[in-house]
């Protein structure tokens, strides 16, 4: 029986996709480099720290990986901080105070910063649902590689064989797998271009999961 949900955050808790891809093309268009779609779409579940490891290498860019970090949190923190129009995926919070009621253990766990978390379980009020908040940043290797999960699952109540993964891009649900963790795969409006085929199940509504249907998986 799951005992434990493990969340994504990005594009499956809020979709901060767009507030990121504004702030990574502002800053790309700043270090006047092009950075098709495609390739974009393939650092999606990565770290910010990863992706600019990458990019430093593929436009072997002069600048400091930490000073581009910061670069582009700054662009991302304005944006967020003026954007009116940021709101919870439409069912999740329904669905995360279910599980919750029922006593469900949550745990989060994202590519995204410390930082970034806070801002979006400050603004949503979504601390007082969840255990456990790990951040992509405590770690060398971002999703596909596993260990941010295993990691997360390794804070259960419950051994991993009892938890499961809501993820919406391909390298979280690669990486879901590769912890050997069951792996629900939302495809959102935002991840028509992310493969989902290795999950356990894919959804396309959060309506179609509730506790009891999640304990019997």
């Amino acid at each position: 029986m799951k005992q434990t949900v493990i969340f994504d955050m990005d594009g499956v808790i809020v979709d901060t996709e767009p507030v990121h891809s504004y702030a990574y093309f502002q800053h790309f268009s700043e270090l006047n480099i092009d950075v098709s779609a495609a390739m974009f779409t393939t650092f999606m579940g990565n770290s910010t720290r990863n992706t600019f490891q990458k990019l430093k290498e593929l436009f072997s860019l002069d600048g400091e990986v930490e000073d581009l970090i910061q670069r582009k949190r700054t662009l991302f923190n304005d944006a967020f901080d003026n954007k009116e129009d940021l709101y919870l995926i439409e069912g999740v919070e329904k669905l995360i105070k279910n599980l919750h009621e029922n006593g469900m253990q949550l745990i989060l766990a994202s590519s995204a910063s410390k930082v970034t978390i806070e801002r979006v379980f400050n603004r949503f009020g979504l601390h007082q649902y969840f255990t456990h908040i790990v951040s992509g940043e405590d770690f060398p290797n971002s999703k596909p590689h596993p260990e941010i999960f295993e990691y997360a699952a390794s804070l259960s109540i419950a051994p991993k064989e009892n938890c499961i993964v809501i993820e919406d891009s391909n390298n979280g649900v690669r990486a879901a797998k590769g912890a050997g963790i069951f792996c629900v795969g939302y495809n959102s409006v935002n991840s028509k271009l992310q493969d989902l085929s290795m999950a356990d199940l894919i959804v396309n509504d959060f309506d179609e999961l509730d506790f009891k249907k999640i304990t019997n998986f």
